[in-house]
């Protein structure tokens, strides 16, 4: 991905009528104050480091970078925050975008988020924004704001990764479903699973609560796990287990959680976290499932399943 700094569009003509128009006598959205009292808020030379000059042109990571801030303020995963640029005109306001402008695809987030940590420029984003607030008087020159853009960047990447294991589990139903109908009747509650899974997780708003997205994400793993060892027991059909949907989700559920059994015989389902927060440790980023329709990648047994039999994970 290249990166010619350029200067941010003034918003659009239409969208700003639309945007006047529709908060008429009330406060305007975030997104649309954001730009209006704070301009073009990260230039995109401020990132020029983590993209090289040459290869196909790529967003603005100015542009990139505010869409993460957005994003992190309304609790969105990469999916809805891209279906946000295409459908929100406070988001097209913001980001100088006209009517007709189709975004980008969700994946591109991540490969931003990625390169940005790469390059250790984690901190780059708070501290434009807190030198701006600064600037403008929003905020004291003193005291001790956090600057921790790290928080973002992990906030918007659990999100992600809670999305990433109920959709896993959703396209590893569907699969078996349409290839098993019989088999799936015969092993799990269909009305209860259909319940959690009839509808794109992506269209969920996420919990706001850090303890129950924990919770949900270890639902998501138990079904998963609960899922694989039907698929894997010897007396289902064994090509079950090679449809690619259940390969992806036993990938996902290896690279984003641990199961360990006590002495008691209890297992335990618990989340990967990195090992610089004192974790089992996560696969690198470009080995890393980002979406259940992303094929399996190639990669060593930490990040891809191993082993042969009837193992699940």
């Amino acid at each position: 991905m290249s990166l010619e700094p350029r200067s941010w569009p003034e918003p659009d003509p239409v969208v700003t009528r639309a945007v006047r128009a529709k908060n008429y006598g009330r406060a305007v959205p975030l997104p649309v104050a954001v730009r209006d009292r704070l301009g073009e808020l990260f230039p995109d030379e401020e990132f020029a480091a983590a993209f090289g000059k040459t290869g196909p042109a790529g967003w603005s990571p100015g542009r990139l970078a505010l869409v993460t801030v957005f994003q992190m303020a309304e609790n969105l995963t990469d999916r809805q925050a891209a279906e946000a640029v295409r459908d929100r005109l406070s988001w097209a306001y913001a980001l100088g975008l006209g009517l007709e402008d189709t975004g980008f695809d969700f994946t591109v987030l991540s490969q931003f988020r990625t390169r940005v940590v790469e390059h250790g420029l984690e901190e780059k984003v708070l501290d434009l924004l807190l030198t701006r607030l600064k600037a403008q008087g929003l905020v004291g020159a003193g005291g001790k704001q956090r600057t921790d853009s790290t928080r973002i960047v992990s906030a918007v990447r659990d999100l992600n990764r809670l999305e990433l294991a109920g959709e896993s589990v959703r396209a590893a139903v569907e699969a078996l479903t349409v290839a098993a109908p019989h088999w799936v009747a015969g092993v799990l509650d269909v009305p209860g699973w259909s319940r959690r899974y009839d509808t794109r997780i992506d269209t969920w708003r996420m919990p706001s609560s850090a303890t129950k997205r924990d919770q949900l994400a270890l639902t998501y793993a138990r079904d998963g796990l609960a899922l694989l060892s039907s698929v894997y027991d010897p007396r289902s059909e064994p090509w079950l287990r090679e449809l690619p949907a259940v390969q992806t989700l036993r990938t996902v559920l290896l690279q984003n959680y641990t199961r360990t059994t006590a002495q008691n015989g209890r297992e335990a389902v618990a989340r990967r976290t990195r090992t610089e927060e004192g974790g089992d440790g996560l696969p690198p980023g470009h080995l890393r499932i980002a979406s259940p329709t992303t094929s399996t990648p190639a990669g060593p047994p930490s990040a891809t399943p191993s082993g042969t039999g009837s193992s699940c994970m």
